[in-house]
């Protein structure tokens, strides 16, 4: 029989390095989820992407157990690292802070296939781009499908 789901906490938190402190033990001490069992679970499944920010999904259930997926990294901390640039632009329609290729874009749209609420790898690297953009990012080149 299925276990009956309490309640769901979303969480962003750098690969092998998750601790009690907040935001961790503050978002699952409050469902009453063992907090320890946690982290001790998460760094392990996470050594190969350690310090990089990892999405994770924590399912909690009525008796207190709990489940957690962890996502690939967000497209934007992904399109900074490609950049090499530490910070999204403040004014990203007038100042650009670095450069992108469609090659990269595309590296990345194919990351992040089974995250995004997309079917196709053209549609997918739209969305990249647009991220992209929204960070200050100028995409050098013609779109794939444009030429």
């Amino acid at each position: 029989m299925a276990k009956e789901i309490s309640g769901f906490v979303k969480l962003q938190v750098k690969g092998g390095q998750a601790n009690p402190a907040p935001p961790v033990g503050p978002a699952l001490g409050s469902k009453g989820v063992n907090i320890m069992e946690f982290c001790k679970q998460f760094n392990a499944r996470t050594q190969d992407k350690m310090g990089k920010v990892v999405p994770v999904l924590i399912t909690v259930y009525a008796d207190k157990s709990f489940d957690f997926v962890i996502k690939t990294a967000p497209a934007s901390i992904q399109l900074m690292e490609v950049a090499k640039v530490q910070k999204g632009s403040k004014e990203s329609n007038r100042v650009k802070v670095g450069k992108v290729n469609w090659q990269q874009i595309e590296a990345i749209a194919l990351d992040k296939m089974p995250d995004l609420n997309c079917f196709t790898k053209e549609s997918a690297m739209k969305m990249v781009a647009g991220t992209a953009r929204s960070l200050g990012l100028t995409v050098e080149g013609n779109a794939p499908w444009e030429n």
